[in-house]
């Protein structure tokens, strides 16, 4: 992938007035080696479509390579016979795509009107070096037999291997001042995004094709981890705690931890995406974890994804090199997802027909189909208003990032600026209606790591759909707001049935990105979530006790009654039921405005708000270092107590927010669950219920040796946001409740 952006990079330090063009498929060899200049003039247009009401037409002319608008006419307007007499030059790295001529009547304020497009397949035009006069006849793909008129044009093709020749040399310079950067281009993550490149004398091609190319990846790569088998033992017991760690490129995943054992048993499942057209490695090592020491190397191995086929499983049984054993892998490479970045002109939603299809393939009827591809968002990042300034001189040099999940795209950099426009439109497949979209700023810097200036986040089930909404830029931690607002605009269309599926499978997880440490305010904060939980129990059992104790003689009196109702007609099914009505209480309440869930938020972002931003000063002195690896092993205890205290709190918070209805869409599916749970446990026996679960548990290896373990339950209560996450999505101080608590509908 390096080399490849390498060699793109040649493509744009081009002379004034030429745009630059690549084929969609830069990494494969073309056809037809070296660079050709493309010179167009666009001369009439002849009985051209009507499109407007008056009998006429405002018609204006768009060229397409490889999926991507590279010249837009002029509007001539009222006429059906327009004369531009436009010229264009391109620069075409191989004449394997072909020039798409699109022609649109202009509206005012609404959708522009599709007048017809045609096809010239350049390659035709490679052995004839004269100027061709060209007449195109214009089509409608829906309707083929309807005559939309003539596009009239000459065309050049003249071949530039030899003028490119001292772009190339300007370029190397160039590249070994910015290798660095451009390699974190190529290869974007949290920490090393791509920055830092002097583009400066490239003002219009900031978002160059190389750019956009470098982030979007091509395939999926999903790697299922199985198991290992006669691992070398590195503990004195003659066991060892191995777990694996992945790379791709930037991406990087580590497997849980596997205690005692030389033959683990993982079952876990990794996704990469795959930036290359020819593949790439995997690179895969096992370590034993240690306590209190650095952790010991148990070999290494690799795969080759260039020789596995696509649309395939391949069962891998890899012998681990520097060491003993093996590792058995399933690995799948699929085509890539619809993930793309254009500008704002260019949107697909704003086509009806597109935007139909859209909602056909997502359509109820096809909830069987595909169930990985639940759905698909779209983010317009429009602006940004009143930034922090984070140079010297005052202003910022912002860019924008927008991650969901492992899925990260940017913007290009707006310099010297503290109101930046981007006007750019990104496009995510969503694999999780539960994830969460963060938007993030950034100021380049050139000799050093970008500058926080502020972020975001958004839950996919809060987006209104349509809406565009200026958001408050909150700091890394989410506890306050920083400077600035961003304006958004977002679409998300899903399948609710492949949504609520893949609600019962384990989420994605994230690519590693730094090792956790110890934080003090982390440990204070934890602890207050879970004393919170604790104190809610202890004065629940100090409410029934006072039941016990006829502190109040009518509410004992009715709890009594209760109680002895309950327990002479109980029935399995009843606690389901008992859990429904909890939930259709709590709804009835919210529903008739005595919501009690903003206290929670409002009382846990107290205690958050005094939270800042914190850097370990002992991590940047060098005398501490040495002192902190002396306490190494209490650095563990306390990472891992910390983590604890966080699961624990967390779990205790989804459970209250799912009866509490802070996402409405998972406490329907909880009622819809909790239902059929219901209807099983009332008309069929217990003693079948336990049969079948035991039957299942103790077969399903027999019947799917590499089926990957998970816990439905916990997997539904994952997608529930604890407090923490609730006060984070509140994205803008201005609203006075989450957004995710108002009722929603798509």
């Amino acid at each position: 992938m390096f080399s490849s952006c390498k060699r793109n990079l040649s493509f744009f330090v081009v002379p004034q007035d030429i745009n630059p063009v690549a084929p969609s498929d830069a990494g494969a060899a073309p056809q037809n080696p070296g660079m050709y200049q493309l010179d167009i003039l666009l001369k009439k247009g002849h009985n051209l479509a009507i499109r407007d009401r008056g009998g006429s037409s405002d018609p204006y002319v768009k060229f397409k390579i490889a999926g991507k608008e590279v010249f837009r006419s002029r509007t001539v307007h009222k006429n059906l016979n327009p004369v531009w007499e436009e010229k264009t030059s391109l620069l075409l790295d191989g004449l394997r795509d072909a020039l798409y001529v699109k022609v649109f009547d202009y509206d005012f304020g609404l959708q522009d009107d599709f007048m017809g497009s045609a096809y010239l397949y350049l390659e035709s035009l490679e052995h004839n070096r004269l100027t061709l006069d060209v007449t195109l006849d214009l089509k409608d793909p829906h309707y083929p037999d309807h005559d939309l008129g003539t596009i009239e044009m000459s065309v050049t093709l003249t071949p530039k291997e030899k003028d490119f020749r001292e772009t190339n040399m300007l370029l190397r310079r160039s590249w070994k001042r910015s290798s660095k950067v451009m390699h974190s281009m190529c290869f974007p993550s949290r920490s090393s995004l791509p920055f830092a490149v002097d583009w400066r004398v490239q003002q219009s091609l900031r978002l160059s094709e190389v750019h956009q190319k470098a982030q979007l990846w091509r395939g999926i790569v999903s790697v299922s981890l199985i198991e290992g088998r006669g691992l070398k033992p590195m503990d004195a017991n003659g066991l060892s705690d191995p777990y694996v760690k992945f790379r791709l490129g930037h991406q990087k995943y580590r497997s849980k931890t596997m205690y005692k054992t030389l033959n683990p048993q993982w079952r876990e499942q990794f996704d990469f995406h795959l930036y290359e057209d020819h593949g790439g490695f995997v690179d895969i090592t096992v370590w034993d974890k240690d306590a209190g020491k650095k952790d010991d190397f148990m070999g290494r191995c690799q795969v080759d994804l260039s020789i596995l086929s696509k649309e395939h499983t391949h069962k891998l049984e890899l012998p681990l090199e520097e060491g003993e054993g093996m590792l058995m892998l399933l690995v799948t490479l699929t085509a890539s997802t619809a993930v793309s970045i254009s500008d704002l002109s260019v949107n697909i939603l704003d086509d009806p027909h597109e935007r139909q299809q859209i909602f056909n393939r997502y359509s109820l009827l096809k909830s069987l189909h595909n169930l990985k591809d639940v759905g698909m968002v779209q983010v317009k990042v429009i602006r940004a208003e009143g930034l922090m300034a984070a140079d010297v001189t005052g202003k910022s040099d912002p860019f924008c990032v927008v991650e969901l999940s492992n899925d990260r795209l940017q913007t290009h950099t707006v310099y010297k600026n503290l109101n930046p426009e981007w006007n750019k439109v990104f496009t995510f497949n969503v694999k999780d209606i539960h994830s969460v979209l963060e938007v993030t700023v950034y100021d380049e810097d050139r000799d050093r790591s970008a500058d926080f200036l502020g972020k975001v986040v958004i839950p996919l089930l809060n987006i209104q759909n349509g809406e565009r909404k200026a958001y408050v830029l909150k700091s890394k931690e989410l506890t306050r707001p920083t400077k600035g607002v961003i304006f958004l605009e977002m679409d998300v269309i899903f399948n609710a049935a492949k949504a609520g599926l893949r609600t019962f499978v384990p989420s994605e997880q994230k690519y590693i990105e730094e090792e956790p440490r110890v934080s003090k305010q982390m440990l204070l904060q934890n602890f207050t979530r879970v004393r919170r939980c604790l104190v809610f129990l202890v004065s629940t059992g100090y409410y029934i006790n006072s039941c016990f104790e006829w502190e109040s003689p009518q509410r004992s009196t009715c709890a009594f009654l209760l109680f002895v109702v309950v327990v002479w007609n109980f029935e399995l099914y009843m606690v389901p039921l008992a859990l429904v009505l909890l939930l259709v209480w709590n709804y009835v309440l919210i529903a008739s405005g005595k919501d009690t869930r903003q206290g929670d938020v409002v009382t846990l972002e107290d205690i958050l708000q005094g939270e800042d931003e914190e850097c370990d000063k002992d991590d940047k002195d060098p005398e501490k270092k040495s002192f902190m690896h002396k306490l190494y092993a209490i650095q563990d205890v306390c990472t891992s107590v910390q983590s604890a205290l966080d699961d624990v709190a967390s779990y205790a918070e989804r459970i209250k927010n799912t009866f509490n209805w802070t996402v409405p869409f998972l406490s329907w599916l909880a009622i819809v669950a909790l239902c059929g749970a219901t209807l099983l446990a009332y008309f069929v026996p217990l003693r079948y219920i336990v049969l079948a679960w035991g039957v299942n548990k103790f077969t399903k290896k027999l019947r799917d040796p590499y089926t990957i373990d998970n816990n439905e339950l916990l997997d539904f209560l994952s997608r529930v946001p604890s407090d923490v996450q609730v006060v984070g999505a509140l994205s803008s101080p201005f609203n006075t409740r989450w957004p995710g608590l108002a009722a929603r509908s798509h």
